[in-house]
């Protein structure tokens, strides 16, 4: 007996074996038009079990799902690599798309049948069969091989498309809800109970309560600030605050507590939330007053509304308690201000706007494998620009991010004339330069080239000294012609040469480049006091303003002969700049190589500070600094979560150099941190950086996803003696120093590594 049972369990042994190297050869993480999960269903919000297959074309209608709206989408998935195996890449691809499960199960491709295809392309490939009908549901799985192994076919996975098709459309998935219940129920007075959800959300609550009567009436508040154990009941600015009466019926009842509509909120301008979820707003705390029953933490139930968000996708600690809790702050903002389904300003206007829509974009991409909303969001700026001059410019840098982040053109493709006009060319002067203080701005011809009927304005930054007690500009003098908006019509300029180039534009391309340099110059001989070597607000200005500075450092303006000189003035400056401006700052300081100044910013505990907003209790990040810093703000702005993508692209030091992270770059800049262990998710999965700084050496640990390079190195310590000793996997590599004082350790494939830097060799 014993014989038969030892012989089962090696053969249970092997078939684990043999499923754990099968899946292993499987690509994984299938994305429909930039959207993950395309198959899941929900009912009101909520997830549900089912599956697209157990549904008829007339039941769709009760669900909620990711409508594709492509006719000609594109696929993209996880290139499969095995345990312990190093630069792997992608030999061949196969895709099957079919119109029932049954074809699906045996990757018939009755759809589209791609045949075996010689290529490492991963990301956005292009469908290649009939146009895709609506209305209806298909199954598509992949099969790769790679110079590893031969693959298996991928899990199928399944997607729907909307009843109205164009050749390329943005598809995006359905905001959902999640149930949430309290972390403390507190009877603060004999019949008033204090309830903290530990986090603020947009949500909408679900009280359940008994009576002995009915007609006694309660009182329920609900906010996102608390003072003496109660809901305040007058917060600053638009900090959320409202109180209902509640008339309760007799016996145990389930109420809804839906947040009033505001005035303001759900205006022409704003983004609404789908009937299906119904209203919400931000909400941290509870009370109820005048119920004398007992409160179980399943009786107060919070429905938050989000765009799904994989919380598991990104990781950050370090040896730096405030840094770690800067970032977890930071993280969660860009999962809990989700919940309109496009990036907003905030609860108060609820209106998108393109700056608060860069900083949103590059913070959800290094907290979740997420490109849709994100380009949701894109477009639908291109069709409702914003007044401010440098934020209509930023839309280049918004659709070049996605690009580079996505590896998938056709958003630049289809929008190329638009985002031409939103460069603002037709705003140049003889002197090369770009005003909004003639009639130009205002004629009708203008303002259909940019799809926009107000007028537009110069703002530099938000808010500015004299319309608020305390200005965010640092004394920035606005004249004609501003340094801040024309270092942004230079990085837009020249995004757009690179656009021209990518769609095949190569003459535009040329004369683009040629319209570059010149402005370049025209910048430098325009705005640069050489007497104080540093730039002015604007011509006809001699004030030398901390964003005359670091903007056309963050943009690319400054020559490198004179990076140290306004690096030195940065320094001297500080943090005086808003939290949105503060994301440009710290991109030139880290793009200079200032890393302990990158840090000591980061981590300052004053007023102007991420940190400042962690010791007042804030979970979801401010609009401005402080309250005092601007009278009528709210607590839910990304903008001010800039450290969510400059941690995981500086710190850690994880951006990719070719589109879609075809090629990367990891080249920490951790200054004085001793231990970092990270996630960053990626298209082509996630990249694992640990890194253990010690007097004695510098280990840096990776794990690379398959199908993709990344140029390695390291900080140039001052540790180092001539008889340091670089290995990467044991095997010792001569020692290279770069231009930027960095150490070059070449260019690794996927797997795992570990590139060891002994200051001193034994």
């Amino acid at each position: 007996m014993t014989k038969y049972i030892l012989r089962g369990f090696i053969l249970l042994i092997a078939i684990s074996l043999q499923l754990n190297t099968s899946a292993q050869n499987r690509a994984t993480g299938l994305m429909t038009d930039l959207v993950n999960d395309a198959g899941a269903l929900y009912q009101n919000g909520y997830r549900i079990d089912k599956t697209m297959a157990e549904l008829n074309d007339n039941s769709f209608a009760d669900y909620q799902f990711a409508a594709i709206r492509s006719s000609r989408p594109t696929f993209s998935w996880i290139v499969p690599q095995g345990e312990g195996q190093h630069n792997v890449v992608q030999r061949t691809y196969q895709i099957a798309i079919d119109d029932n499960p049954v074809d699906a199960a045996n990757h018939a491709g009755k759809i589209w049948n791609s045949g075996r295809q010689k290529r490492s392309q991963s990301i956005a490939v292009a469908y290649g069969g009939a146009d895709l009908q609506p209305n209806k549901t298909y199954y598509w799985s992949v099969k790769v091989a790679t110079n590893r192994s031969q693959g298996e076919w991928s899990e199928t996975e399944s997607f729907r498309t909307a009843s109205n098709l164009k050749p390329y459309s943005v598809s995006f998935r359905p905001q959902i809800r999640k149930k949430e219940l309290p972390t403390v129920i507190r009877k603060t007075y004999p019949q008033t109970t204090f309830i903290d959800f530990g986090r603020a959300s947009f949500c909408s609550l679900e009280l359940t309560l008994e009576s002995p009567r009915d007609n006694d009436t309660i009182y329920v508040a609900i906010g996102e600030d608390c003072k003496d154990g109660r809901v305040n009941s007058q917060p600053h600015g638009t900090v959320r605050y409202y109180r209902y009466a509640l008339p309760l019926r007799k016996g145990r009842h389930t109420y809804p507590i839906i947040p009033a509509h505001d005035k303001r909120n759900t205006g022409p301008q704003a983004v609404l939330m789908p009937d299906y979820i119904g209203e919400v707003a931000p909400m941290r705390y509870c009370q109820i007053d005048g119920y004398t029953g007992t409160l179980s933490q399943q009786d107060i139930v919070r429905h938050t509304a989000i765009y799904p968000f994989d919380y598991s996708a990104a990781y950050f600690n370090s040896d730096n308690a405030e840094l770690n809790s800067i970032w977890e702050l930071c993280k969660y903002t860009i999962k809990a201000t989700s919940a309109l389904g496009i990036y907003i300003d905030g609860d108060r206007e609820r209106i998108p706007y393109e700056a608060d829509a860069l900083i949103n974009q590059l913070c959800h991409y290094t907290t979740d494998r997420e490109y849709a909303m994100a380009r949701r969001s894109s477009e639908y700026l291109l069709d409702h620009p914003t007044w401010p001059t440098e934020w209509i410019l930023q839309a280049l840098i918004i659709a070049w991010n996605d690009y580079i982040y996505t590896g998938d053109k056709r958003s630049i493709e289809a929008n190329y004339d638009i985002l031409k006009a939103r460069t603002l060319q037709s705003l140049r002067r003889e002197n090369g330069l770009i005003s909004t203080t003639d009639d130009k701005v205002r004629s009708d011809e203008f303002r259909k080239m940019i799809r926009f009927s107000g007028k537009i304005r110069d703002i530099v930054d938000w808010p500015r000294r004299g319309e608020w007690q305390h200005g965010e500009d640092d004394g920035y003098q606005l004249t004609d012609y501003n340094t801040v908006v024309n270092a942004f019509h230079y990085r837009a300029l020249s995004l757009l040469q690179q656009m021209a180039q990518l769609t095949s534009r190569k003459t535009e391309a040329e004369q683009l480049k040629a319209e570059c340099e010149k402005l370049y110059n025209d910048f430098n001989a325009n705005f640069y006091d050489s007497e104080e070597g540093l730039y002015r607000d604007g011509i006809g200005s001699n004030h030398h303003s901390l964003h005359a500075n670091h903007f056309p450092l963050a943009l690319g303006l400054v020559p490198e002969s004179r990076t140290e000189q306004i690096l030195k003035y940065i320094r001297s400056r500080g943090m005086v700049c808003s939290v949105y401006a503060a994301q440009f700052l710290m991109e030139a300081i880290y793009e200079s190589g200032d890393d302990d100044y990158g840090l000591q910013m980061l981590t300052k505990q004053d007023e102007r500070s991420w940190y400042n907003m962690v010791r007042n209790n804030a979970t979801i990040t401010y609009e401005a600094w402080d309250n005092k810093f601007k009278p009528n703000q709210d607590w839910n702005h990304a903008w001010g979560a800039a450290p969510a993508n400059i941690i995981p692209r500086y710190v850690v030091g994880v951006r990719p150099t070719e589109a879609g992270f075809a090629s990367m770059v990891i080249a920490p800049q951790n200054s004085s941190l001793k231990q970092v262990e990270a996630v960053m998710p990626t298209i082509r999965g996630s990249v694992e950086v640990d890194i253990h700084n010690t007097s004695e050496s510098y280990t840096l640990s990776l794990n690379i996803p398959a199908n993709t390079t990344a140029e390695v190195s390291l900080p140039a310590s001052e540790k180092l003696s001539d008889s340091a000793q670089l290995s990467i996997n044991g095997r010792k590599i001569k020692l290279h120093r770069t231009a930027k004082n960095r150490i070059d350790c070449g260019k690794l494939g996927s797997g795992s590594w570990q590139i060891k830097l002994d200051y001193s060799s034994k």
